[in-house]
């Protein structure tokens, strides 16, 4: 088996059991062995998983890894070791070590692993070993459950082991193993029984093939979780195998269950990738979906679910951008030709693509909880390197955003909960001097504000210190020295200012003047904004207002001069004609009377660097005022006239020396012609 095409699966599949091994650890830790049991077992199996898929792969360092860290947790399991701080903190660390080296592997970079193998060893060392009868022993010829099926060619018995997860997949494997060696003409119980894991460990097949029994227990065991393989008929005698005088007369083995040491050269021999004859590749551990809705009837499990390439994802959205572009353009030729038919052949294709394009939006939205999951481990080492006490949760891990926009959010939201654990909570001994409870409350909250995700990180710690912000501000020359408080608009800006920071020294969590200013240009590079509330002694909310998706939005295309810009309707909330009665003059800033509500004006021919439009001319339309929706301000933004609604392909571009820094990027008109994207969460 060819397993460099599985590298990518296999990567995915760990990265998954390591995110739930590490949320199983935090869990462990607060409740301890006594009410930890369900925990213990979890770590258990998924460190058994990664174990088997790595052997299978071939990566031995991984392999070797998971069976020392699986050993100290059967102890741990059996009630031989409890659960304390320096437990946990080896535990940690082998999560640590497991990860990288999985990352490693695939990469075929070397990690080193040699002191948490050591470790990991000498912890169950410190206490007796399980007693041999605690190990399970080698099968017997009455430990197999089944009746050799009858017909032609070898009998071969498989038993698997008793933690062997999804048994119905890994049987399923080893059947088509076998198969490359020659023709699998039956197998007991039925192959539908055995995907529907209707059988208790063990099953039998006959094969009929030329290679010999060595051959064929080899490529048994290589499809992982084997723990016995028996070759030829109930009671026949079998050649004694030839590597060991100590071994066996019988063909059949048993894998090794636990041993306090395991050394590389018998690791690398067991867990050797099959060398097979040129065949179609076989799956991957797992890739084989037979999850099945409950109370289903059919004998064989039905596949729900199937990983496709994100590359892929990312074709699909790109070639539906162009049909958005091009379902512009017919409308708009059918429109001039007043054609009934084409009209209604142009409006049905556009309502297909707009479904068409509506699922593969679709497809593209995962949970926040892919990243959020792993904010737990990051809070619980953070707060421990600073001695604090901290209590974490998360809100809305159901929320969905786009794959792309997923990807993207994790970096400010590091940076934001570092900022909240460093600089905001305080040690419990300041937080009692203060009236609080010992441990800090921090909060991550994900929810859905109509056409946008509303990320928040909020703690209730000491608050960002104004008069420090401020101090620090004149001292760099950044305000006026007469200043002598900040609103929250001016506190936002300063501190994500690069390199501003209020640190008196520089920490592995903070103190560069990094981290507000990585997260401000992150998201505004997403077409979000950001806000940040601050009250002394209460805590601080940072808010990250973002968009479902970057692809393809509806936009409001408005005109300046012979210019067309196009304004994401999602900050849109209405749009009236300008009356010149209604403009005044404020603190010598031109602002808008609507209704009860007095707007601040920006006119869009002054943002893009166009002369002031002169006096309206007869039948000349009057300038037409935008109302934008902020999450803390309304603005009204003057253009010359509106030019209707259409949905836009977003296109980012990298910046420009000078140039400006309100556009969120450029798409293609109808028409064919380019027009900018307006980001009207850069507005001064």
């Amino acid at each position: 088996m060819d397993s460099s095409q599985y590298a990518d699966l296999f990567l995915t599949e760990s990265r998954e059991h390591l995110s739930a091994i590490n949320q199983w650890l935090l869990q462990l830790e607060r409740e301890g062995a006594a009410s930890g049991a369900e925990a213990v077992s979890a770590i258990f199996r998924g460190v058994h998983t990664v174990k088997g898929m790595s052997a299978t792969m071939g990566y031995v360092a991984v392999a070797e890894l998971s069976h020392e860290l699986e050993t100290l947790l059967d102890r741990v399991r059996r009630g031989e070791l409890g659960v304390n701080a320096e437990l946990m903190d080896l535990l940690f660390r082998s999560a640590d070590v497991l990860e990288a080296s999985i990352e490693g592997a695939v990469a075929n970079r070397t990690v080193p692993t040699d002191d948490v193998l050591r470790r990991l060893r000498a912890f169950g060392e410190t206490r007796p070993v399980a007693p041999p009868a605690a190990v399970e022993e080698a099968a017997s010829p009455n430990e197999w459950t089944v009746p050799a099926p009858s017909g032609s060619g070898t009998l071969v018995r498989v038993r698997l082991t008793r933690e062997a997860p999804l048994k119905g997949v890994r049987a399923f494997l080893v059947v088509q193993a076998l198969r490359r060696l020659g023709d699998v003409h039956v197998v007991n119980p039925p192959l539908a029984s055995l995907q529907a894991e209707q059988f208790v460990h063990d099953f039998a097949l006959r094969l009929a093939t030329t290679v010999s029994e060595a051959e064929i227990e080899r490529v048994a065991r290589g499809a992982g979780d084997v723990a016995a393989v028996r070759i030829g008929e109930d009671g026949a005698p079998v050649a004694a195998r030839p590597s060991s005088s100590t071994e066996s007369k019988s063909t059949m083995t048993e894998a090794p269950r636990t041993s306090s040491a395991i050394d590389r050269e018998k690791v690398a021999s067991r867990m050797q990738p099959v060398r097979e004859p040129p065949t179609e590749p076989s799956p991957m551990p797992r890739a084989i979906d037979l999850a099945a809705e409950a109370g289903e009837t059919a004998s064989v499990r039905q596949s729900r679910h199937v990983r496709i390439d994100l590359r892929r994802l990312d074709s699909l959205m790109n070639l539906i951008g162009e049909l958005v572009i091009t379902r512009g353009r017919l409308l708009q030729i059918a429109t001039g030709l007043d054609d009934p038919a084409l009209a209604d052949s142009v409006t049905q294709a556009s309502r297909l693509i707009g479904d068409l394009r509506d699922e593969i939006m679709t497809s593209r939205m995962v949970p926040v909880w892919q990243v959020f999951d792993r904010f737990p481990r990051l809070v619980r080492d953070a707060s421990r390197s600073l001695g604090k006490r901290i209590e974490f949760t998360i809100e809305g891990k159901d929320i969905e955003l786009d794959r792309s926009m997923l990807d993207e959010i994790g970096d400010p939201i590091v940076h934001l909960l570092r900022n909240a654990i460093d600089h905001g909570i305080e040690t419990p001994e300041e937080r009692a001097a203060a009236g609080k409870a010992a441990a800090g409350k921090l909060r991550l909250s994900a929810e859905r504000d109509r056409s946008a995700v509303v990320i928040r990180v909020s703690d209730d710690g000491r608050g960002i210190d104004r008069e420090r912000v401020l101090a620090r501000a004149k001292l760099s020359g950044l305000v006026d020295s007469s200043k002598t408080s900040l609103s929250d608009d001016e506190l936002l800006r300063l501190i994500a200012r690069p390199g501003f920071s209020t640190a008196e020294k520089v920490t592995d969590l903070s103190g560069r003047g990094v981290g507000i200013d990585a997260v401000y240009t992150r998201v505004r590079a997403l077409g979000g904004a950001v806000d940040i509330r601050s009250h002394p002694g209460q805590g601080t909310t940072a808010t990250l207002r973002l968009p479902l998706t970057l692809a393809i939005v509806r936009a409001l295309l408005a005109r300046a001069a012979n210019e067309v810009y196009a304004i994401p309707l999602t900050h849109v909330s209405e749009t009236v004609e300008l009356q010149p009665a209604a403009l005044r003059t404020l603190q010598g800033r031109e602002v808008l009377v609507l209704r009860s509500d007095v707007l601040p004006v920006l006119r869009l021919r002054a943002l893009v660097g166009l002369p002031r439009r002169e006096a309206v001319m007869a039948g000349q339309p009057n300038e037409q005022v935008v109302i934008i929706d902020l999450p803390d301000r309304r603005i009204g933004l003057v253009v010359d006239e509106l030019a209707g609604q259409q949905e836009i392909v977003v296109k980012q571009f990298d910046g420009v020396k000078d140039g400006l820094s309100f556009f969120g990027g450029a798409t293609i008109l109808g028409n064919g012609s380019p027009a900018l994207i307006v980001d009207v969460s850069s507005f001064p």
